[in-house]
């Protein structure tokens, strides 16, 4: 199967998707939008410069199943060791792209967190989405081919004055239980002034059957909102997933997102920062962990337009086998955003010959008063610390996962939620194949 043909399979399911969803609905129009600039554009190929060193062909080859042919159930016990389960948390929880009630733990109590389908039913809600829904969301091919068959996903909104009393988990399962499945989650968070809110998101196939998550996640920030998201990514040989995550903030907000990205087949991740007032803070974080033929890349933009504000890039690469890794982080400070303060920084180590990362830091800067600095550095392990350390008797595949955990500890230093940050650290045991010899 060609990558076309996957393009016209998806353009012909759209008729038949629109009839089977409330066509009176708001989103009808934004939907049939989006499949023409899909269907005008296609899928990104290596052609063009944000997707150079990305190539989708093999996995676009697939003949994926585009809707779910059947619901699934899966227990709690089966699945429990993706939830972060030593704490207390509101749970939205989708199988095969499918809302399980079962698995999931929703509220109304101060906050709304629930589906996405159940909050368009309602007036107060409806408003919500017709006030934001897509109003974050590029027109870039991908999220338009989301935007087009968005039917379900996690609505989350924190009202004015509102510190959400528990983490929010959304997490999405694929059972493998067809061949080839296609997902295309939606999520949509709100959170109004002065109000805050902590997320985990994860997306985990539970087979080595082939599954391609093509996910859009809005998120604004209104004034004084903080927003902490956490992405965990540590999927399966066949999974693959394209993420893309659009955030717009208001005056004095601050929003944070970590990705962990630990492997699946490939795995793209757009993030997207639109600052829309004065005295914003931007955290953007990630530490990357590969082997195999696994491939991960990282674009990322942030948008500076108003003055007096900051972001922050830190992303660090582990690289082993025959994976290979992107980084293209991109810059733009308008010339209104006078005193901007831009900091990237994304630095990789090379543990195989066969390894390799791209880096492509970019600034567009129209403003002169200014502080922004960039830098990004490709090695391998420093050979003198791994002589001291084994000179002091550590033994040397033990001393090399040391240093690769110090080379990826100031990402997880600033993760402020405990368990989380225990969670990654025994994830990253895991990858380096070692007892890092302290409480996890």
């Amino acid at each position: 199967m060609k990558t076309m043909d996957l393009k016209e399979k998806l353009v012909s399911s759209f008729l038949a998707f629109e009839n089977s969803v409330d066509i009176d609905s708001y989103v009808h129009d934004v939907r049939s939008e989006a499949i023409k600039v899909f269907e005008e554009k296609g899928f990104p190929s290596k052609k063009e410069e944000a997707w150079k060193y990305t190539s989708l062909n093999k996995i676009l080859k697939v003949d994926y199943s585009v809707f779910p042919k059947q619901e699934n159930a899966l227990d709690y016990k089966d699945v429990k060791q993706y939830f972060i389960h030593d704490i207390d948390t509101y749970k939205i929880i989708f199988i095969d792209g499918k809302y399980s009630s079962h698995l999931s733990e929703t509220t109304h109590d101060g906050i709304d967190v629930c589906l996405m389908s159940a909050a368009l039913n309602k007036p107060k809600y409806r408003l919500v989405i017709e006030n934001y829904f897509n109003k974050a969301a590029s027109k870039e091919s991908l999220a338009s081919l989301n935007t087009a068959f968005a039917s379900e996903g996690a609505y989350i909104h924190i009202p004015k004055n509102k510190i959400a009393d528990k983490p929010i988990q959304v997490i999405h399962f694929s059972t493998g239980n067809e061949s080839a499945s296609l997902l295309q989650p939606r999520n949509l968070i709100v959170v109004e002034e002065n109000s805050h809110v902590q997320i985990i998101e994860r997306h985990q196939s539970l087979t080595n059957n082939a599954v391609l998550t093509n996910s859009v996640t809005e998120i604004f920030a209104r004034k004084r909102a903080i927003v902490d998201y956490y992405k965990i990514q540590n999927d399966t040989a066949n999974a693959s997933l394209i993420d893309n995550t659009f955030i717009k903030q208001q005056r004095e907000s601050i929003a944070s997102v970590h990705t962990f990205a630990f492997g699946g087949k490939l795995t793209r991740n757009n993030l997207n920062y639109y600052q829309e007032g004065e005295r914003i803070d931007s955290i953007l974080k990630g530490v990357t962990i590969l082997g195999d033929k696994q491939h991960v890349d990282h674009n990322t933009l942030v948008h500076h337009i108003e003055p007096n504000c900051e972001s922050h890039q830190d992303y660090k690469g582990i690289f082993g086998d025959q994976s290979t890794g992107v980084f293209n982080g991109k810059i733009i400070v308008e010339k209104e955003a006078q005193k901007t303060n831009a900091f990237q920084s994304n630095n990789n180590i090379l543990v195989s010959d066969k390894a390799s990362i791209n880096t492509k830091p970019q600034l567009e800067i129209f403003a002169d008063d200014v502080k922004c600095s960039h830098g990004c550095t490709i090695g391998q392990l420093d050979e003198s610390a791994l002589f001291y350390m084994q000179s002091r008797g550590i033994p040397k595949k033990e001393a090399k996962a040391l240093l690769m955990y110090a080379f990826s500890n100031n990402v997880l230093s600033s993760v402020k939620i405990p368990e989380i940050k225990q969670r990654i650290n025994k994830i990253i045991a895991n990858k380096l194949g070692v007892d890092i010899g302290f409480d996890l």
